[in-house]
């Protein structure tokens, strides 16, 4: 009897399926969509929410391997559901991938500087200078039609002027976001969708989180000004910087639109243009 046991073990380990390099890759891959999956949904109320639907499933299991019918029947009626759950719960989440997905950086035949770029540096240092509150967004790859629409159509020459008249206190427009498509200003008076994150700071305001929100979905660039203390922030891919000084908004345009740090700076070649009645701002923890 121990004779047939040890052999019928080997056998088991015997007929295990050698490891070949196919299989290394299909395992490698697994793990780097079980990897990028947990990314997306950590630090995010989609986290919370994974957790409660995998401890759903382990409790039907366990419900299962014990024999407890009664659960089993009740949770029986609920797991075929959580595949259109997840849909619906994370629909932000799997749009935000998808998008990603799309942008195809292999097949863009690059950037470059855009045009506009010393305009929104001449009335971004003016608007902070002046602590008037600000929101501009920069579309690259994934198009912004969806809140361009939700503002009011400019679809006008982009300058320094025609961004201080929208963000002038009091003016019909001041409120919302402007967006930049190419080298024109598409829309101003925009709403955008606002982060959900719970690790950002309680002190941000709708402003500094719509900046962030468009980011997360789409792979624009923002650019706040706080009307509070005039301090320059910027966003991307859902990371945000603030307290920044010119050199750096144009450094993050640069980087963003993958133009090479070896480009002259603009604020060097049009300092002229620019006021330099201003302070640096100082960085700060704390809105």
């Amino acid at each position: 009897m121990i004779f047939a046991a040890y052999s019928n073990s080997a056998l088991a380990l015997i007929s295990l399926p050698r490891l070949t390099v196919t299989g290394a890759i299909d395992i490698l891959a697994v793990a780097f969509l079980i990897y990028q999956g947990l990314m997306i949904v950590t630090g995010t109320r989609a986290g919370h929410i994974l957790i409660g639907i995998l401890m759903l499933l382990a409790l039907y299991l366990a419900a299962l391997w014990v024999g407890l019918e009664a659960v089993r029947s009740v949770l029986s009626f609920i797991v075929p559901y959580i595949g259109f759950a997840i849909v619906v719960l994370f629909q932000s989440e799997i749009r935000r991938t998808l998008a990603r997905m799309g942008r195809k950086p292999w097949l863009a035949g690059g950037y470059r500087r855009p045009e506009f770029t010393p305009e929104i540096l001449i009335a971004v240092n003016r608007l902070a200078s002046d602590k008037t509150g600000a929101l501009i967004v920069i579309e690259r790859d994934i198009g912004l039609r969806t809140f361009v629409e939700s503002g009011v159509r400019l679809d006008a020459n982009l300058s320094s002027d025609l961004l201080l008249a929208i963000f002038h206190p009091g003016a019909a427009l001041h409120d919302g976001a402007v967006i930049v498509q190419k080298d024109r200003a598409a829309a101003a008076n925009c709403f955008l969708p606002l982060t959900t994150n719970p690790t950002l700071s309680s002190t941000f305001g709708t402003r500094h989180r719509a900046a962030i929100g468009i980011t997360e979905e789409t792979d624009c660039l923002s650019i706040v000004v706080s009307e509070e203390t005039g301090r320059i922030s910027v966003a991307a891919f859902g990371e945000f910087d603030t307290g920044l000084t010119l050199r750096e908004v144009e450094e993050r345009i640069g980087t963003h639109f993958g133009v090479r740090s070896s480009t002259p700076h603009l604020i060097d070649e049009f300092a002229a243009d620019i006021p330099m009645a201003s302070q640096p701002v100082e960085r700060t923890d704390t809105e």
